[in-house]
């Protein structure tokens, strides 16, 4: 018979032998995710997301909104409107009927089949403006008094839209960009105070800035473009943002150019790019 220590000494052995035989039943070999179902469909609800685009911006590509120009006049009355009430919820109904722009001040330039890209403004002014454009680089003998306005969503943009209008810029008339960073109001004031202006670009408030001052004269205007198509990289346009989309509505509403949208001696017509 063995000492003690060696049975002691076998039994560990056999102890050691028999948990080697046994399977480790409560181990799975599945892959993590299989473990929590949960976790698995969280990730797919994320990935889902990611690639489900906002219905607000469908027909938004390429910096160019191209529902807008599909509208004529009524649907663009339509759509000022709606976006009005959207943005500005706290406004009554007679506060929203200040602001609406009737479908007889639009021009309908839904014939319009090129892209509504900056490299085609300048051709899309000349085909709808009267005798094919050749006004357009012409300006009234008053300093300050454009007859064309193009009202855009910010400085940089107006930069690129002056540019993109140079070619209708003359020794005698200039195509002003009236707003940007470096451009303050003041400076703005003296410069259409001084010089005759045959185009002028800027942001909503700014030209209600300016008009409202008297330095900025309307009474020569035949027509006020809108940058309606453009959207920026976070696919945002003029009509999208409520600290624009109002002062916007507010400047075509300006009691020296609302009876003029109907008028047929004074008109003004309204074009959204």
């Amino acid at each position: 018979m063995g000492s003690p220590v060696q049975s002691a000494k076998a039994g560990k052995k056999r102890h050691r032998e028999d948990d080697d035989d046994v399977q480790p039943a409560t181990v799975s070999t599945a892959p993590p995710a299989a473990l929590d179902p949960r976790g698995s469909h969280k990730k797919k609800r994320k990935r889902t997301k990611q690639i489900v685009e906002d219905p607000k911006d469908a027909g938004k590509k390429d910096g160019v909104d191209e529902s807008i120009g599909k509208m004529d006049g009524r649907l663009l009355a339509d759509f000022f409107a709606q976006q009005a009430k959207r943005h500005n919820s706290e406004l009554t109904t007679v506060e929203l009927d200040d602001v609406y722009v009737p479908e007889q001040a639009f021009l309908d330039t839904s014939s319009w089949k090129s892209p509504r890209k900056l490299e085609n403004l300048a051709m899309f002014l000349k085909v709808y403006s009267k005798k094919r454009g050749n006004s357009l680089s012409t300006a009234p003998a008053d300093m300050g008094s454009p007859h064309t306005i193009v009202i855009t969503l910010a400085g940089l943009r107006a930069a690129d839209i002056t540019r993109a209008l140079r070619q209708f810029q003359r020794k005698d008339c200039a195509v002003a960009k009236l707003f940007a960073k470096h451009i303050k109001l003041n400076e703005a004031k003296e410069f259409v105070k001084k010089k005759r202006v045959s185009i002028g670009i800027g942001t909503p408030v700014r030209l209600n800035d300016l008009a409202s001052s008297g330095e900025l004269s309307l009474k020569h205007l035949k027509r006020i473009v809108i940058d309606g198509s453009y959207v920026d990289q976070k696919k945002r346009g003029i009509f999208d943002m409520k600290d624009l989309h109002l002062p916007l509505l507010q400047f075509l509403n300006r009691a020296d150019l609302r009876d003029r949208y109907t008028s047929a001696d004074d008109n003004v017509e309204i074009l959204v790019f």
